[in-house]
Protein backbone atom coordinates (compact mmCIF):
# COMPACT_ATOMS: atom_id res chain seq x y z
CA UNK A 1 0.00 0.00 0.00
CA UNK A 2 1.04 3.43 -1.37
CA UNK A 3 1.93 5.57 1.84
CA UNK A 4 1.41 9.61 2.08
CA UNK A 5 3.68 11.20 4.92
CA UNK A 6 2.10 14.78 4.98
CA UNK A 7 3.39 17.29 7.76
CA UNK A 8 0.16 19.55 9.02
CA UNK A 9 1.36 22.87 9.94
CA UNK A 10 -2.70 24.43 11.05
CA UNK A 11 -1.53 27.36 11.95
CA UNK A 12 -3.02 30.11 13.55
CA UNK A 13 -7.12 31.11 13.98
CA UNK A 14 -9.07 29.16 11.45
CA UNK A 15 -6.52 27.16 10.49
CA UNK A 16 -6.40 24.29 12.28
CA UNK A 17 -10.66 24.50 11.97
CA UNK A 18 -10.84 23.95 8.32
CA UNK A 19 -7.46 21.69 7.94
CA UNK A 20 -9.15 19.15 10.45
CA UNK A 21 -12.18 18.78 7.93
CA UNK A 22 -9.39 18.67 4.60
CA UNK A 23 -7.29 15.65 6.68
CA UNK A 24 -10.91 14.07 7.17
CA UNK A 25 -11.51 14.41 3.33
CA UNK A 26 -8.40 13.04 2.45
CA UNK A 27 -8.57 10.03 5.01
CA UNK A 28 -12.20 9.40 3.23
CA UNK A 29 -10.38 9.34 -0.22
CA UNK A 30 -8.03 6.91 1.02
CA UNK A 31 -10.38 4.87 2.49
CA UNK A 32 -12.67 4.50 -0.37
CA UNK A 33 -9.88 3.54 -2.90
CA UNK A 34 -7.79 0.86 -0.62
CA UNK A 35 -4.65 1.55 -2.16
CA UNK A 36 -3.13 4.22 -0.16
CA UNK A 37 -3.10 5.56 3.14
CA UNK A 38 -1.99 8.98 4.42
CA UNK A 39 0.13 9.61 7.86
CA UNK A 40 -0.09 12.91 9.04
CA UNK A 41 2.31 14.56 11.27
CA UNK A 42 1.12 17.97 13.11
CA UNK A 43 3.46 20.48 14.08
CA UNK A 44 2.59 23.41 16.27
CA UNK A 45 3.93 26.39 14.61
CA UNK A 46 2.47 29.32 13.90
CA UNK A 47 1.85 32.71 16.01
CA UNK A 48 0.94 31.02 19.17
CA UNK A 49 4.52 29.17 19.14
CA UNK A 50 6.04 32.41 17.93
CA UNK A 51 4.38 34.77 21.15
CA UNK A 52 5.71 31.32 23.16
CA UNK A 53 9.32 31.19 21.42
CA UNK A 54 10.10 33.97 19.63
CA UNK A 55 10.20 31.58 16.57
CA UNK A 56 7.46 31.33 13.66
CA UNK A 57 8.81 27.87 13.24
CA UNK A 58 11.84 25.43 15.29
CA UNK A 59 15.36 26.75 13.58
CA UNK A 60 15.76 22.73 12.31
CA UNK A 61 11.96 23.09 10.44
CA UNK A 62 13.14 22.78 6.91
CA UNK A 63 14.96 19.45 7.81
CA UNK A 64 12.62 17.90 9.61
CA UNK A 65 9.94 18.94 6.84
CA UNK A 66 11.89 18.00 4.28
CA UNK A 67 11.52 14.46 4.86
CA UNK A 68 7.70 14.22 3.88
CA UNK A 69 6.06 14.31 0.68
CA UNK A 70 3.80 17.18 1.19
CA UNK A 71 3.46 19.77 3.42
CA UNK A 72 -0.57 20.86 4.37
CA UNK A 73 -0.64 24.30 5.50
CA UNK A 74 -3.62 26.39 7.27
CA UNK A 75 -3.03 30.13 8.06
CA UNK A 76 -0.59 32.45 9.79
CA UNK A 77 -1.50 35.53 10.62
CA UNK A 78 -2.87 37.08 14.39
CA UNK A 79 -2.74 40.66 15.92
CA UNK A 80 0.38 40.92 17.98
CA UNK A 81 2.40 39.10 15.28
CA UNK A 82 3.54 41.45 12.28
CA UNK A 83 2.42 40.39 8.86
CA UNK A 84 6.50 40.27 7.57
CA UNK A 85 7.06 38.11 10.47
CA UNK A 86 4.22 35.49 10.08
CA UNK A 87 4.38 35.49 6.39
CA UNK A 88 8.01 36.12 6.45
CA UNK A 89 9.34 33.51 9.05
CA UNK A 90 7.48 30.54 7.76
CA UNK A 91 5.16 30.46 4.62
CA UNK A 92 7.89 32.11 2.73
CA UNK A 93 11.20 30.86 4.31
CA UNK A 94 9.39 26.82 3.88
CA UNK A 95 8.58 28.22 -0.52
CA UNK A 96 12.01 29.26 -0.91
CA UNK A 97 13.73 26.70 0.93
CA UNK A 98 12.17 23.89 -0.53
CA UNK A 99 12.06 25.86 -3.63
CA UNK A 100 8.51 25.58 -4.57
CA UNK A 101 8.67 28.05 -7.30
CA UNK A 102 5.52 27.01 -8.79
CA UNK A 103 2.29 28.63 -7.18
CA UNK A 104 -0.29 26.91 -9.12
CA UNK A 105 -4.09 28.79 -7.65
CA UNK A 106 -7.24 27.74 -9.73
CA UNK A 107 -9.56 30.41 -10.54
CA UNK A 108 -12.89 28.44 -11.71
CA UNK A 109 -16.62 29.03 -10.91
CA UNK A 110 -17.60 25.66 -9.75
CA UNK A 111 -21.54 24.50 -10.62
CA UNK A 112 -23.43 26.00 -7.94
CA UNK A 113 -21.13 28.36 -6.62
CA UNK A 114 -21.99 32.35 -6.66
CA UNK A 115 -20.57 35.29 -8.54
CA UNK A 116 -20.82 38.97 -8.41
CA UNK A 117 -20.56 39.47 -11.78
CA UNK A 118 -23.84 40.03 -13.93
CA UNK A 119 -24.09 37.44 -17.26
CA UNK A 120 -21.41 35.41 -16.48
CA UNK A 121 -22.14 31.57 -17.04
CA UNK A 122 -20.23 28.93 -15.76
CA UNK A 123 -17.67 27.90 -18.57
CA UNK A 124 -16.22 31.56 -18.53
CA UNK A 125 -14.32 31.94 -15.05
CA UNK A 126 -12.18 28.63 -15.44
CA UNK A 127 -8.57 29.38 -15.54
CA UNK A 128 -5.66 28.45 -13.83
CA UNK A 129 -2.61 30.70 -12.51
CA UNK A 130 0.79 30.14 -12.57
CA UNK A 131 2.48 32.22 -10.57
CA UNK A 132 6.05 32.83 -9.93
CA UNK A 133 7.07 31.64 -6.41
CA UNK A 134 10.08 31.89 -5.75
CA UNK A 135 11.73 35.71 -6.42
CA UNK A 136 10.59 38.63 -8.23
CA UNK A 137 8.89 40.94 -6.01
CA UNK A 138 9.55 38.83 -2.74
CA UNK A 139 12.78 38.10 -2.88
CA UNK A 140 13.05 39.73 0.04
CA UNK A 141 16.12 42.44 -1.20
CA UNK A 142 16.47 46.00 0.13
CA UNK A 143 17.35 47.91 2.94
CA UNK A 144 16.48 51.13 5.10
CA UNK A 145 18.76 54.20 4.88
CA UNK A 146 19.12 56.54 7.37
CA UNK A 147 16.80 55.49 9.77
CA UNK A 148 14.71 57.62 12.11
CA UNK A 149 15.62 60.89 10.21
CA UNK A 150 13.79 62.92 8.01
CA UNK A 151 16.08 61.30 5.04
CA UNK A 152 15.16 57.93 5.74
CA UNK A 153 15.01 55.65 2.42
CA UNK A 154 13.76 52.17 1.75
CA UNK A 155 14.93 50.53 -1.32
CA UNK A 156 13.19 46.99 -2.25
CA UNK A 157 14.76 45.54 -4.99
CA UNK A 158 12.78 42.97 -7.34
CA UNK A 159 14.86 40.00 -8.28
CA UNK A 160 14.17 38.42 -11.76
CA UNK A 161 16.68 35.44 -12.58
CA UNK A 162 16.44 34.00 -16.94
CA UNK A 163 16.37 30.48 -14.50
CA UNK A 164 13.33 31.59 -12.59
CA UNK A 165 11.02 33.68 -15.47
CA UNK A 166 12.33 30.41 -17.58
CA UNK A 167 11.25 27.74 -15.44
CA UNK A 168 7.99 29.22 -14.49
CA UNK A 169 7.28 30.35 -17.97
CA UNK A 170 7.96 26.79 -18.90
CA UNK A 171 5.68 24.96 -16.87
CA UNK A 172 3.04 27.46 -17.97
CA UNK A 173 3.79 26.78 -21.39
CA UNK A 174 3.81 22.97 -21.18
CA UNK A 175 0.36 22.81 -18.72
CA UNK A 176 -0.96 25.46 -22.02
CA UNK A 177 0.63 22.55 -24.73
CA UNK A 178 -0.75 19.61 -22.17
CA UNK A 179 -4.48 21.01 -21.92
CA UNK A 180 -5.19 22.75 -25.56
CA UNK A 181 -5.66 25.89 -23.36
CA UNK A 182 -4.12 29.32 -24.33
CA UNK A 183 -1.54 31.13 -22.58
CA UNK A 184 -1.83 34.63 -21.53
CA UNK A 185 1.71 36.50 -19.83
CA UNK A 186 0.62 39.26 -17.52
CA UNK A 187 3.54 41.82 -16.62
CA UNK A 188 3.82 45.86 -16.99
CA UNK A 189 6.50 46.57 -19.07
CA UNK A 190 6.05 50.16 -20.19
CA UNK A 191 6.48 51.02 -16.79
CA UNK A 192 9.34 48.54 -15.13
CA UNK A 193 11.76 49.02 -18.15
CA UNK A 194 14.61 46.26 -16.63
CA UNK A 195 12.78 43.73 -14.61
CA UNK A 196 9.21 43.24 -16.63
CA UNK A 197 10.51 44.26 -20.15
CA UNK A 198 13.22 41.24 -19.07
CA UNK A 199 10.04 38.97 -18.40
CA UNK A 200 8.78 40.04 -21.77
CA UNK A 201 11.18 39.06 -23.76
CA UNK A 202 11.77 35.75 -22.17
CA UNK A 203 7.90 34.68 -22.61
CA UNK A 204 8.93 35.72 -26.54
CA UNK A 205 11.42 33.81 -26.71
CA UNK A 206 10.18 30.50 -25.47
CA UNK A 207 7.08 31.00 -27.33
CA UNK A 208 9.24 29.86 -30.32
CA UNK A 209 9.53 25.93 -28.61
CA UNK A 210 5.44 26.12 -28.83
CA UNK A 211 4.15 27.48 -31.86
CA UNK A 212 0.93 25.08 -31.03
CA UNK A 213 0.27 27.39 -28.03
CA UNK A 214 -1.77 30.30 -28.12
CA UNK A 215 -0.54 33.35 -26.59
CA UNK A 216 -1.40 36.34 -25.49
CA UNK A 217 0.32 39.48 -23.27
CA UNK A 218 -1.36 42.08 -21.04
CA UNK A 219 -0.40 45.00 -18.89
CA UNK A 220 -1.29 44.15 -15.30
CA UNK A 221 -3.75 46.99 -15.06
CA UNK A 222 -5.36 46.11 -18.32
CA UNK A 223 -5.77 42.48 -16.96
CA UNK A 224 -7.29 43.64 -13.81
CA UNK A 225 -9.85 45.02 -15.61
CA UNK A 226 -10.74 42.26 -17.69
CA UNK A 227 -10.69 39.63 -15.12
CA UNK A 228 -14.12 41.32 -14.15
CA UNK A 229 -15.06 42.30 -17.73
CA UNK A 230 -14.17 39.22 -19.50
CA UNK A 231 -13.11 36.69 -17.50
CA UNK A 232 -13.67 34.15 -20.23
CA UNK A 233 -10.60 35.16 -22.21
CA UNK A 234 -8.02 33.58 -20.01
CA UNK A 235 -7.13 30.05 -19.68
CA UNK A 236 -3.98 29.64 -18.41
CA UNK A 237 -2.05 33.05 -16.78
CA UNK A 238 1.61 33.24 -15.83
CA UNK A 239 2.55 36.33 -13.90
CA UNK A 240 5.33 37.39 -11.57
CA UNK A 241 4.93 36.72 -7.31
CA UNK A 242 3.15 40.34 -6.55
CA UNK A 243 0.95 40.76 -9.78
CA UNK A 244 -0.03 36.37 -9.54
CA UNK A 245 -0.56 37.38 -5.53
CA UNK A 246 -3.11 40.32 -6.17
CA UNK A 247 -4.51 38.90 -9.40
CA UNK A 248 -5.87 35.80 -7.66
CA UNK A 249 -7.15 37.16 -4.72
CA UNK A 250 -9.34 39.14 -7.45
CA UNK A 251 -9.86 35.60 -9.38
CA UNK A 252 -11.14 34.21 -6.09
CA UNK A 253 -13.79 37.46 -5.44
CA UNK A 254 -15.41 36.26 -9.01
CA UNK A 255 -15.67 32.94 -8.30
CA UNK A 256 -17.02 32.07 -5.40
CA UNK A 257 -15.17 34.36 -2.53
CA UNK A 258 -12.11 32.94 -0.42
CA UNK A 259 -13.89 30.42 1.02
CA UNK A 260 -13.45 28.68 -2.42
CA UNK A 261 -9.74 29.44 -2.69
CA UNK A 262 -7.00 27.37 -2.88
CA UNK A 263 -3.17 27.03 -3.55
CA UNK A 264 -1.02 24.60 -4.39
CA UNK A 265 3.24 25.45 -3.86
CA UNK A 266 4.82 23.33 -6.34
CA UNK A 267 8.45 21.78 -6.49
CA UNK A 268 7.80 19.91 -9.71
CA UNK A 269 10.86 17.98 -9.78
CA UNK A 270 9.58 16.80 -6.46
CA UNK A 271 12.97 17.19 -4.87
CA UNK A 272 11.56 19.03 -1.72
CA UNK A 273 8.18 18.35 -0.52
CA UNK A 274 5.53 20.99 -1.85
CA UNK A 275 2.61 22.55 0.03
CA UNK A 276 -0.91 23.08 -0.04
CA UNK A 277 -3.26 25.55 1.63
CA UNK A 278 -6.25 27.30 1.19
CA UNK A 279 -5.41 31.05 0.47
CA UNK A 280 -7.84 33.18 2.77
CA UNK A 281 -6.10 34.52 5.76
CA UNK A 282 -6.38 33.09 9.42
CA UNK A 283 -9.78 34.96 10.27
CA UNK A 284 -8.92 35.42 13.74
CA UNK A 285 -11.93 37.18 14.68
CA UNK A 286 -14.53 33.63 13.57
CA UNK A 287 -12.13 31.58 15.11
CA UNK A 288 -13.15 28.57 17.06
CA UNK A 289 -17.02 29.88 16.27
CA UNK A 290 -17.66 26.97 13.28
CA UNK A 291 -18.23 29.78 10.67
CA UNK A 292 -14.81 29.26 8.80
CA UNK A 293 -15.14 27.25 5.51
CA UNK A 294 -13.61 24.56 4.54
CA UNK A 295 -14.22 24.02 0.94
CA UNK A 296 -10.79 25.59 0.25
CA UNK A 297 -8.62 23.62 2.12
CA UNK A 298 -10.24 20.14 1.28
CA UNK A 299 -9.83 22.30 -2.45
CA UNK A 300 -6.38 22.71 -1.69
CA UNK A 301 -6.28 18.77 -1.00
CA UNK A 302 -7.61 17.86 -4.29
CA UNK A 303 -4.71 19.45 -5.78
CA UNK A 304 -2.30 17.50 -3.51
CA UNK A 305 -4.12 14.40 -4.77
CA UNK A 306 -3.73 14.99 -8.28
CA UNK A 307 -0.11 15.98 -7.59
CA UNK A 308 0.70 12.62 -6.00
CA UNK A 309 -1.30 11.30 -9.11
CA UNK A 310 -4.56 10.70 -8.01
CA UNK A 311 -6.20 12.66 -10.66
CA UNK A 312 -9.51 10.77 -10.23
CA UNK A 313 -9.46 11.04 -6.61
CA UNK A 314 -8.27 14.75 -7.08
CA UNK A 315 -12.00 15.24 -9.91
CA UNK A 316 -14.41 13.68 -7.29
CA UNK A 317 -13.03 15.55 -4.21
CA UNK A 318 -14.24 18.78 -6.72
CA UNK A 319 -17.51 17.07 -7.97
CA UNK A 320 -18.47 16.32 -4.23
CA UNK A 321 -17.92 20.17 -3.36
CA UNK A 322 -20.24 21.17 -6.13
CA UNK A 323 -22.47 19.06 -4.92
CA UNK A 324 -22.79 20.92 -1.86
CA UNK A 325 -23.01 23.80 -3.67
CA UNK A 326 -25.61 22.73 -6.31
CA UNK A 327 -27.71 21.10 -3.58
CA UNK A 328 -27.35 24.44 -0.78
CA UNK A 329 -28.41 22.01 1.82
CA UNK A 330 -25.14 22.08 3.75
CA UNK A 331 -22.84 25.44 3.42
CA UNK A 332 -21.28 27.80 5.90
CA UNK A 333 -22.70 31.13 6.10
CA UNK A 334 -20.42 33.37 3.75
CA UNK A 335 -22.26 31.04 1.21
CA UNK A 336 -25.54 31.35 2.64
CA UNK A 337 -25.98 28.60 4.27
CA UNK A 338 -26.43 27.48 8.03
CA UNK A 339 -23.99 24.66 8.57
CA UNK A 340 -20.85 24.90 10.88
CA UNK A 341 -17.33 23.86 9.58
CA UNK A 342 -18.06 20.03 10.62
CA UNK A 343 -20.77 19.63 9.03
CA UNK A 344 -19.40 21.02 5.67
CA UNK A 345 -16.68 18.09 5.95
CA UNK A 346 -18.79 15.34 7.08
CA UNK A 347 -21.38 16.26 4.09
CA UNK A 348 -18.04 16.21 1.37
CA UNK A 349 -16.96 12.77 2.99
CA UNK A 350 -20.72 11.51 2.62
CA UNK A 351 -21.28 12.71 -1.00
CA UNK A 352 -18.01 11.13 -1.97
CA UNK A 353 -19.07 7.30 -2.39
CA UNK A 354 -21.66 8.45 -5.10
CA UNK A 355 -19.93 11.00 -7.31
Amino acid sequence: MQTYNIAVIAGDGIGPEVIGEGKRVLEQVAALDGSFRFVFTDFPWGCEYYLKTGEMMEADALEKLRAFDAIYLGAVGYPGVPDHVSLGDLLLKIRRGFDEYINLRPVKLLAGAPCPLAGVRRGDIDMVVVRENSEGEYANVGARLFPGTKEEVALQTGVFSRKGCERVMRYAYELAKREGRTLTSISKGNALGYSMVFWDAIFEELGHEYPEVETHKLLVDAASMFFVKDPARFEVVVTSNLFGDILTDLGAAIAGGMGLAAGANLNPEKKFPSMFEPIHGSAPDIAGKGLANPLAAIWSASQMLEFFGQEAWAKKVIAAIETLLTEKKTLTPDLGGKANTQEVGSAVCAVLPRV
